[in-house]
């Protein structure tokens, strides 16, 4: 398959490192819906944003008030917030976008904040939460969480529970891999899954299928993702690529319940072959 330029770039950036610059990446990604995006822009305006950040911290630079600094600054003086009115817009998925327009996902703007503290020397982590990302500062002295899609809401574990109720609308008992670290990787999949899902409610298929691509490409080995890249071959009327990519899938031994629909669809197409 030929790469495009922002795949290109996306592909070296993610095999130079085991811990590539996300907000490079996401840049990249969104290269692909913006072709004449200049990334090293985006790159510098989070770097002025850092600096205005420094010059705002106290002098006994503690974590909590850092991230009240870092609140203040994001949702009060810039007024960054999350975008509850039209959650599915794509744009709020674009790192540009979310950076211009000051709304965004919680993963986005979760990114935002990421790195912003990065550059200030305050190192925070994505947390894989169902249904909400969420992030922490990446200390082991310090349990609490940060909801960067509610101005920068402070929580402890409690406060997660509520959380998860608010998303899926019934309790549900805490596990710890709520709480996992996500790696750049999981990140990067994670943000493409919903603007892949975004697509996929509004019937781009030729969109969504770029996104399955694009995920593909962060994680080779998400075999899931094949099967669905090879449904969206098939629909979009790509019959070569569906074929190869579901007998692949088909390779992988998937459970049973997996195997039925891509049976059915290798068969349709070998009877109008």
């Amino acid at each position: 398959m030929k790469f495009s330029v922002p795949r290109q770039q996306l592909y070296h950036l993610l095999r130079q490192s085991s811990e590539p610059d996300l907000a490079a990446a996401a840049l990249y990604i969104a290269q692909e819906e913006y072709p004449a995006l200049d990334v090293a822009e985006y790159l510098n305006a989070l770097d002025t944003m850092a600096m205005e950040v420094e010059e705002r911290l106290p002098a006994d630079p503690y974590p909590l008030k850092v991230l009240q600094t870092l609140n203040r600054y994001l949702y009060e003086d810039l007024g960054f917030t999350g975008n509850s009115q039209h959650y599915y817009d794509p744009r709020n998925s674009f790192l540009n976008d979310v950076l211009d327009r000051r709304l965004g996902l919680p993963i986005t703007l979760s990114l935002v904040y990421m790195e912003i503290a990065h550059r200030i020397n305050f190192p925070m982590v994505g947390i894989n939460f169902p249904g909400h990302f969420l992030i922490r500062p990446h200390r082991d002295d310090m349990n609490i969480f940060v909801d960067p899609f509610y101005q920068g809401e402070i929580l402890f574990e409690q406060d997660c529970c509520d959380r998860i109720t608010q998303v899926f609308g019934h309790p549900m008992d805490l596990r710890p891999e709520f709480f996992s670290v996500v790696s750049p990787q999981q990140f990067l999949v994670r943000l493409l899954n919903n603007l892949k899902q975004i697509y996929l409610n509004d019937n781009q298929l030729e969109k969504c299928l770029s996104t399955s691509e694009q995920i593909l490409l962060v994680d080779p080995q998400c075999y899931s993702e094949l099967r669905d890249r090879g449904i969206l071959y098939y629909h979009v009327g790509r019959w070569s690529e569906a074929r190869q990519d579901l007998e692949d899938f088909l390779a992988q031994n998937p459970s049973p319940e997996h195997i039925s629909l891509v049976h059915k669809l290798l068969n349709q197409m070998n009877e109008f072959s």
